[in-house]
C-alpha cells in the first residue's frame, strides 16, 4: 500500500478526531453533559438509530452531549502513528482502523452541530438535506433490497465544470443511482454547480446534497447502517455484520471530484471499511488489492486522460464507477417498433411474406461472441458497418452478407462462457416480432418478416435487445455489451475466418474427456419453442446437435443459470453399454419432452435416436442399397442421394421428432468415437456433403487412420461424385468401401 495514502489517512483521521475534542469540550462548556444530541430530519423530528455509525460499531445510544466522550475516546485509540517513508505497510489494518475513527469523529461534530443547531446546513437561500428522513429511508431500501435502484453514489468535491458536474449526475441517474452530494474543493461544490446549471435537487430527483464539507459524507455511511438495521435484521453493536451487509447489499462507492485532501483520504479509508471502494477523477495513487471491498479499494480515473467531450467522458467514467463496485444494472425492455416476448419464439416467417433473408442460400451468415477487456468494450454501443435492412433491394440482389459481432466484459466474465452467451442469441433474437432466427455460429439464418420491416425494424434495434437482456439475464458476470453487425463482404468474409479459429479452439477444450469418465450429462432444451418435444443430451463425446454446445459449455452455462435449458443429466443405470442407452437419461428425457419419448439412445441411430431440432449442423440418413449412411450439412443445398435436400430432411425428422434411420447432429459428433458405435461409426459413411468433407479434412483422415482404415475418405462419395444411389452404390463398390460387407444395418 502506497505510504502516501496511509500517511494522508493518519494526518486526516488526527485532524478530524481533533476537531471533535475540541468541539465536545466547548459542547461541554456551553450547552453541558446533559443537552440532547440527536439527528434530525427536515421536519424536525428526530432520526431512528441515534448516531447510526457509532451505534452500528458500538452498539452505542448517543442522546445527549456526555454521550460523545466514549466514542471520541475509542476513536482516538484507533490511531496510529503516521507512518514515514522507510516504514513497511504490508496491509491497510491501520489506515482502515483510522478510518473508522473518522468516521466515529464526524459524526461527534455532526452531532455537536445540531445541539447547537447549525445542522442542516443553510448556504444563502439553499437548505442542504442532511440526515436522510425515515420515511424516505425505508422507501429506498426497500428499492434497494428488491434490487430497482441498484445501489448509491456519494459524489464529494468539485466537477472540472459545471457542464461535466451535470452530465456525472446524469449519467448515474440513468443507471438508476441514488446520489448523495458532500464536501468541496477550495470552499466551492458540486452542489453549487448543479444549483448555478439550473438542477433541481431533492428526494423526488434523487440527488440529496448532505453539506458543503467532507465530514458531512458520513450521512452516507448513517445511511447505509440504518439500512442494515432495517433491512438486515442486524443488532447495533454486531459491527461486522453491518460492514458485511453493506459490502454485499448496499452497492455503494464513492467518487471523488478534485484534489484529494487527507480528511478526504480518511473518510474514504472509513467508507472501504464498507465496502465502498472510491474512485477519483485526479491523480492519485491505486489501492489493488480485493476483500475488503468486492474488487479494488481505490482507482484513479483522471479526468484529462479519458477520451472524448464532456458527455463521453462522463460516460466513461461512470461506466469506472459501476465496474469497480460490481453494480448490476437492470435495464428496462428495449424500445421497438414491434413487440418483444417469448410469445414470438415459434414465429415462422415464409418466403412470401419476408423482407430480407441472412444465411442460408442467401449468403454466408455468422454470430461470434467473444470477451474482451473491459476498456475494449464500450457498453450499450451498436454498429451495423455496411447497409442496414431498409438499404438492401432484397429483391433484385438475392445475395446478402451477415455478421453479428458481438464483444462482452465483465469482472466474472471467463472464456469458457463465450459459447454459452453466445448461444443465447438465438431465442434472444426469436423473441422479436417479425426476426426469425434458426442455426447458430458460421450457419446462422435470419429472416426478417415485410410487416416488421414496414414498422421499422432495423439490426440496430438487435443491438438494443442484446444490450438490455444480457445485462438483465446475465449481468452476473456481464457487466458491458457491444455489438457491431456487418454486412459488407469483405468484412463478413474476415469475421468468418476468425470466428472459426475460434469455434475450432473451444471445440478442442474438451481434449480427452470420455463418456466414462463422468457420472452426468447435460441436456439442452433452448429450441423447444421451435422443437417442443425435442432434448438435446450433450456428453463429452457429442456435441450438441447445433453444435455450438460442447459438454464443458452446458456445465459452465448451468453454472451461469441453474434454473436454465442446460440441466445436469444424471447417467444411472447403464442399460446398454453398446448403444449408450442410461436409466436417468431415459427418465430425463421422457419427463422433459411432454412425456412423448420414452427411450433414448446416444451411439445408435437405428434404435431411438436422439431428437432432431431445428437448428442442426448436419442431418444422417439410412441408405438401404449402400448399408450404410449419408450426411448432409446445413450449407449444402444440392441434392443427395435420399432424395431430399438438406431442407426437406428437415422438414421430416426435425420439429423433436425421433426417427430410426434419420438424425439430426453437430458436425463434429463426425469425429468422436462414439458416432454411431452402435452400428460401426465412422465406417458406415458412404456419402457427405463436399462442404463438410473439406471444412473436416484434416481431422477426419486422422481419425480414419485411427480406426485402420486409412484410404477410407477416398472412398467415401460426395456431391461432386454422385447425388443419386443409381451412381453411388456402383462408386462404393469400385472403392471397396467397408460397409458393403458389414452386417445389415435393418
Amino acid at each position: 500500500m502506497s505510504r502516501f495514502i496511509a500517511a494522508s489517512t493518519a494526518r486526516g483521521a488526527r485532524q478530524v478526531i481533533d476537531k471533535a475534542d475540541n468541539m465536545l469540550k466547548g459542547a461541554l462548556d456551553s450547552l453541558g453533559p446533559d443537552a440532547p444530541v440527536e439527528f434530525k430530519d427536515r421536519s424536525g423530528g428526530p432520526t431512528a438509530y441515534y448516531l447510526p455509525v457509532i451505534y452500528g460499531y458500538l452498539g452505542h445510544k448517543v442522546e445527549k452531549v456526555g454521550d460523545l466522550q466514549y466514542p471520541l475516546d475509542r476513536a482516538k485509540s484507533l490511531l496510529a502513528p503516521e507512518p514515514d517513508e522507510n516504514m513497511w505497510l504490508p496491509y491497510l489494518g491501520e489506515t482502515l482502523d483510522a478510518g473508522v475513527g473518522t468516521l466515529w469523529a464526524e459524526e461527534i461534530i455532526k452531532g455537536i452541530e445540531f445541539a447547537q443547531g447549525k445542522q442542516p446546513e443553510a448556504k444563502g437561500d439553499f437548505q442542504f438535506n442532511g440526515p436522510i428522513d425515515d420515511g424516505q429511508l425505508r422507501s429506498w431500501g426497500i428499492a434497494m433490497v428488491d434490487g430497482s435502484m441498484p445501489g448509491f453514489a456519494v459524489v464529494i468535491g468539485e466537477a472540472p465544470s459545471n457542464q461535466a458536474a451535470v452530465r456525472i449526475v446524469r449519467e448515474l441517474q440513468a443507471r438508476g443511482q441514488l446520489v448523495f452530494l458532500s464536501g468541496n474543493v477550495n470552499g466551492r461544490s458540486v452542489v453549487d454547480q448543479l444549483l448555478e446549471e439550473g438542477v433541481d435537487l431533492g428526494y423526488p430527483t434523487y440527488t440529496v446534497s448532505f453539506g458543503s464539507d467532507t465530514e458531512s459524507t458520513v450521512y452516507a455511511t448513517g445511511y447505509a447502517t440504518r439500512a442494515a438495521f432495517s433491512f438486515g435484521n442486524v443488532t447495533p453493536g454486531d459491527w461486522r455484520r453491518v460492514l458485511l451487509y453493506n459490502k454485499f447489499r448496499c452497492f455503494a462507492f464513492a467518487l471523488v471530484l478534485g484534489p484529494m485532501d487527507d480528511v478526504k483520504w480518511a473518510t474514504g479509508a472509513g467508507a472501504i471499511d464498507y465496502g465502498f471502494p472510491a474512485i477519483a477523477n485526479t491523480m492519485v495513487p491505486h489501492i489493488l488489492p480485493t476483500g475488503v471491498t468486492r474488487y479494488e479499494d481505490v482507482i484513479s480515473e483522471p479526468w484529462d486522460d479519458i477520451p472524448g467531450d464532456t458527455n463521453e467522458k462522463a460516460k466513461r467514467l461512470i461506466d469506472k464507477c459501476i465496474e469497480v463496485r460490481g453494480i448490476k444494472v437492470t435495464i428496462p425492455q428495449p424500445e421497438l417498433p414491434v413487440t418483444y416476448g417469448p410469445a414470438f419464439e415459434g414465429e415462422v416467417i415464409r418466403r412470401r411474406d419476408m423482407q430480407v433473408e441472412f444465411g442460408s442460400k442467401s449468403g454466408p451468415g455468422v454470430e461470434l461472441l467473444e470477451m474482451k477487456d473491459t476498456d475494449a468494450v464500450e457498453d450499450g454501443k451498436c454498429e451495423v458497418v455496411g447497409p442496414d435492412i431498409d438499404e438492401i433491394d432484397f429483391g433484385n440482389n438475392p445475395n446478402t452478407y451477415f455478421a453479428c459481432k458481438i464483444d462482452v466484459a465483465g469482472r466474472a466474465m471467463r472464456d469458457e462462457f463465450e459459447p454459452v452467451l453466445e448461444r443465447q442469441l438465438h431465442n434472444l433474437s426469436n423473441e422479436v416480432e417479425g426476426y426469425q432466427h434458426q442455426g447458430q455460429r458460421e450457419i446462422t439464418w435470419i429472416r426478417v418478416s415485410k410487416k416488421a420491416y414496414e414498422a421499422g425494424l432495423r439490426l440496430k434495434h438487435m443491438g438494443d435487445v442484446f444490450h438490455t437482456t444480457f445485462h438483465n439475464q446475465f449481468g452476473s458476470i456481464v457487466d458491458k455489451i457491444q455489438t457491431t453487425f456487418y454486412t459488407n463482404q469483405e468484412d463478413v468474409e474476415k469475421i468468418m475466418e476468425y470466428a472459426r479459429d475460434k469455434y475450432r479452439e473451444r471445440d478442442e477444450r474438451i481434449g480427452g474427456l470420455k463418456d466414462e469418465s463422468v457420472d452426468t450429462f447435460y441436456s439442452c432444451t433452448l429450441c423447444q419453442s421451435f422443437a417442443p418435444t425435442h432434448v438435446c443430451v450433450i456428453n463429452p463425446e457429442r456435441p450438441g446437435l447445433c453444435g455450438a454446445y460442447t459438454w464443458l459449455d452446458c456445465r459452465a452455462a448451468y453454472e451461469i443459470n441453474p434454473r436454465g435449458p442446460n440441466q445436469p443429466v444424471e447417467k444411472g443405470k447403464c442399460l446398454d453399454e453398446a448403444k449408450g442407452e442410461f436409466e436417468g437419461v431415459n427418465q430425463f428425457v421422457y419427463d422433459n419432452s411432454q412425456r412423448t419419448v420414452e427411450r433414448m439412445t446416444l451411439y445408435s441411430l437405428m434404435d431411438a435416436p436422439m431428437t432432431t431440432c431445428g437448428c442442426c449442423e448436419c442431418n444422417m440418413v439410412l441408405i438401404p442399397e449402400a448399408n450404410g449412411i449419408m450426411i448432409v450439412s446445413r450449407e449444402d443445398f444440392g441434392e443427395t442421394p435420399c432424395g431430399m435436400k438438406f431442407t426437406t430432411l428437415m422438414g421430416q425428422i426435425g420439429g423433436g421428432q425421433q426417427s430410426p434411420g434419420m438424425m439430426g447432429h453437430g458436425k463434429r459428433f463426425v469425429l468422436s468415437e462414439k458416432f454411431i458405435s452402435a452400428e460401426g461409426g465412422l465406417r458406415r459413411v458412404v456419402w457427405m456433403s463436399k462442404p463438410l468433407k473439406e471444412e473436416l479434412k484434416d481431422d477426419l483422415q486422422q481419425r480414419c487412420e485411427a480406426i485402420g482404415e486409412p484410404d477410407l475418405m477416398d472412398k467415401i462419395a460426395d456431391g461432386d461424385i454422385c447425388t443419386t444411389v443409381e451412381d453411388l452404390v456402383p462408386f462404393l463398390e469400385e472403392k471397396g468401401h467397408p460397409a458393403l460387407s458389414m452386417e445389415s444395418m435393418i
